[in-house]
């Protein structure tokens, strides 16, 4: 069996917002050999999600307009950190909220060396704390 994992990165530029990595996860598949198999696709951080929708500007703003009424900017939290750049404390605990509604990893069938979306899904990087920048694995195993 074979086991091949790469890490890509992306640097974010906005707050809160949803990249499309789906070319990028396809690629990935492709250059590890993996003909038949599961691909895993991961972030690598605790205010950032993986997660897959129908990739339209509208379904991207009703998702981020959802995770902002379930886990509001500026809820009742006790989480603070320590912003070094201007010296002021900031609450993110609805990024570590909103990681935890998206899911941190996905997981996809590859057939022929090919993955296997449907039609309309798109696999998104979820930034929830940015702009920062990211990582993640793209993990392809099988024959």
């Amino acid at each position: 069996m074979k086991s091949v994992v790469k890490r890509l990165a992306v640097d974010t530029e906005r707050d809160v917002e949803l990249i499309n990595i789906t070319d990028k996860v396809k690629e990935a598949v492709a250059e590890s050999g993996v003909r038949n198999g599961i691909v895993y696709v991961t972030t690598m951080h605790t205010t950032s999600g993986i997660t897959v929708n129908e990739g339209l500007p509208d379904v991207e703003a009703d998702l981020l307009s959802l995770l902002e009424r379930l886990a509001p900017e500026f809820g009742d939290y006790r989480h603070q950190r320590f912003l070094p750049s201007d010296g002021q404390m900031a609450v993110n605990s609805c990024s570590h909220q909103r990681s935890l509604l998206t899911g941190m990893q996905v997981a996809f069938p590859i057939e022929d060396g090919v993955t296997v979306l449907g039609a309309r899904q798109t696999i998104y990087f979820a930034e929830f704390d940015g702009p920062l920048h990211r990582e993640y694995v793209v993990h392809a195993f099988g024959d």
